[in-house]
């Protein structure tokens, strides 16, 4: 059986920031076993999974993301934006616009340290739409 949902998630300043318990509250109970998948309706964000205990991890993130794809750079065409767009267009494609994410025992079978990561690579990014596809 396949249910799905979509949802905005509200403002969120630039940066990662931890989505997991967004993403629950917006959804049914989960099955006893299945997939979730997440997807964002959006170019100048993305979706991950990485540690959700650390709050330095995500500024980390933001730091390097930043140091890897620079803004401003002069060979950008793309820049009647402002000078995030360009550079939020590309650190969207290297993170990626879905996850998957096993269910087991009506849980996400996440690891311990795992959350789910909204990458705001715009500094106005505004509301950003998720569809969930739970096939179980």
């Amino acid at each position: 059986m396949i249910h799905q949902v979509e949802f905005s998630l509200p403002r969120y300043s630039r940066g990662f920031h931890i989505i997991t318990s967004e993403i629950l509250k917006n959804i049914e109970e989960l099955p006893e076993k299945g997939i979730l998948h997440v997807f964002i309706k959006h170019t100048s964000a993305g979706l991950t999974i990485n540690e959700n205990a650390d709050p330095t991890v995500l500024t980390d993130f933001e730091s390097s993301f930043n140091h890897i794809v620079k803004e401003n750079e002069p060979f950008y065409k793309h820049t009647y934006e402002g000078s995030d767009d360009m550079p939020a267009h590309i650190k969207s494609s290297l993170v990626g616009s879905s996850i998957s994410i096993p269910i087991t025992n009506y849980k996400l079978n996440l690891g311990v340290w795992q959350g789910i990561y909204l990458c705001e690579f715009r500094n106005n990014g505004g509301n950003r739409n998720l569809v969930i596809t739970i096939n179980s």
